[in-house]
């Protein structure tokens, strides 16, 4: 069964540390050039096998004892927040233009790209933590695959608008904030259980 909480705080702090990320960028670049359901077809493609691979590994996580793992997790989402206060603007990547336009080539070279840059990234890390701190793989992943998803869609379709409009050190702030929430809860939970 999927919880509704899970998948929606899993969905939020997921979306809001990929938005100021380098792969919403390069989803934006990749939908000024090409027809953006290909390019969406790719990057989702690519994002999917990236929550299967973190989800998996949080799972693994969930053998050890529970304060271990809030312990572990916690460690991490304050990790996590650290990097996000501390990272510098991303600048935009050069992003080789296939010669031919087919869906497959678009879609493509969007899973290349977003398999290559994402992998070990940030949300694939907090994506493995929330798996082993909800021990609700089913809602962690559809709750990562979504918020990967809505940003990618952002950035392919409107992220220009959206980046004049919200600044980019704000969202880069909130989501800090909720893995600093989640990091102080889960030391906590390790050490009061």
């Amino acid at each position: 069964m999927i919880s509704i909480t899970v998948t929606a705080l899993v969905f939020g702090v997921i979306f809001l540390a990929e938005l100021p990320d380098k792969t919403a960028l390069a989803g934006l670049v990749l939908g000024t050039r090409y027809r953006a359901s290909h390019v969406f077809a790719g990057v989702a493609a690519a994002f999917l096998l990236h929550v299967v691979l973190a989800v998996a590994a949080g799972s693994v996580l969930t053998l050890l004892p529970q304060q271990i793992v809030h312990a572990i997790t916690g460690v991490l989402f304050l990790g996590g927040a650290a990097m996000l206060m501390l990272q510098k603007g991303e600048d935009e990547e050069e992003i080789r233009k296939p010669a031919d336009q087919s869906f497959w080539k678009v879609a493509g070279t969007g899973f290349t790209l977003i398999l290559v840059a994402e992998f070990g990234d940030l949300t694939q890390i907090m994506t493995a933590n929330l798996a082993a701190r909800y021990d609700d793989p089913l809602s962690v992943g559809l709750g990562a695959t979504l918020g990967l998803w809505a940003v990618a869609g952002l950035g392919i379709v409107g992220g220009k608008a959206l980046m004049k409009r919200v600044p980019l050190r704000l969202i880069t702030q909130i989501a800090a904030l909720l893995m600093l929430g989640l990091g102080v809860w889960s030391l906590y939970e390790a050490v009061a259980g």
